[in-house]
């Protein structure tokens, strides 16, 4: 069975975005491959952490995984930092990887913006560390939202350069998966701006620990325009906030556009914002509500996460070791 390898990594919040974009695929692609799932927290590195609250994000993360329908006894679910071969094999792949491919990653740029000389070495490198997440279980696929696809073309660079120094076929080629309608949602106060976890303003997302009537606040205070809701998904495209609101409904509501502007197109904004309030409350208030009893046992969550980074471990430790055979490392 092919495998899929993803994670999120455990910095503040995960919002509607992560879950739309991300976790709901994840439910489903469980059903067909062989599932690792991971709460990346070395990556969470890269920026400043409290270590209280990067140790209460990871078990949030993890809950919002089995909440949203992730089977920890199916799938491998675990934290990255419990497998060392993450950031051994990252070093390998490092010294594999030329400067000139990190120059081209966009996200660094745009992350580091003109305090480049400033940014530690943990964010250059990053996109080394996510071949190494990936490449340490061979994983076949890669489900990935759009801002980490070049990302994923780097590992693949990065797996077709190691094969051919040593003459193997060892890594396969990550295929990247980008599923699903709402694969990018936006900020609901600028549709034009994607939804963040590190937005100031509470009422640009939606978190998946709000309850029902926080949801149902910030969708009636989401930014939209004078207009009702256009015929064409052509006229909807140059209105981004109305865009994202449809794009949410219908992914919310496995509908594409084309179907939610059938049924509410001549709408008022106030009326087509109570249907997407009723919606994403049935949708996303019995995952709040599973979150909120898993947190409530934080022994149990680091169970399963110990559990999960057993299972991982194996996996790993036996790919780490053929790589260093293959390049001519000795082992115990």
């Amino acid at each position: 069975m092919n495998r899929i390898f993803s994670g999120m990594q455990p910095t503040r919040q995960l919002h509607l975005g992560n879950y739309l974009g991300a976790l709901r695929n994840w439910v489903e692609l469980q059903n067909s491959y062989e599932c690792i799932f991971c709460v990346v927290d070395l990556h969470a590195l890269t920026i400043d952490q409290d270590p209280e609250v990067l140790r209460n994000n990871i078990r949030e993360v993890a809950a919002a995984y089995i909440a949203a329908g992730i089977d920890p006894d199916k799938n491998i679910l675990f934290n990255q930092s419990v497998v060392p071969g993450h950031a051994e094999l990252g070093w390998i792949l490092s010294c594999h990887t030329p400067l000139g491919w990190l120059n081209r990653m966009t996200q660094f740029k745009e992350k580091a913006g003109k305090q480049k000389d400033m940014a530690n070495l943990g964010l250059y490198a990053y996109p080394t560390l996510m071949a190494a997440d990936i490449l340490l279980y061979k994983a076949t696929h890669v489900p990935v939202g759009e801002d980490q696809k070049q990302h994923l073309e780097l590992a693949r660079d990065i797996a077709g350069a190691f094969n051919r120094r040593y003459e193997t076929e060892f890594f396969p080629l990550p295929e990247p998966q980008i599923l699903g309608e709402a694969t990018r949602v936006m900020s609901l106060r600028d549709g034009k701006k994607k939804m963040s976890k590190s937005d100031e303003s509470e009422y640009s997302r939606i978190n998946m620990t709000d309850d029902a009537d926080t949801i149902a606040q910030k969708i009636r205070k989401a930014k939209t325009d004078p207009e009702p809701l256009p015929e064409t998904v052509t006229e909807l495209e140059a209105r981004p906030e109305a865009d994202n609101l449809v794009t949410i409904y219908g992914a919310l509501a496995s509908q594409s556009r084309e179907q939610v502007l059938a049924q509410f197109a001549g709408s008022q904004f106030s009326d087509f914002k109570k249907s997407l309030v009723d919606l994403s409350v049935d949708k996303l208030a019995p995952i709040t509500t599973r979150m909120k009893e898993l947190l409530a046992d934080k022994a149990e969550i680091d169970r399963l996460l110990k559990k999960g980074g057993e299972r991982a471990a194996a996996i790993a430790e036996k790919n780490l070791n053929d790589v260093k055979d293959i390049i001519g490392l000795l082992r115990p």
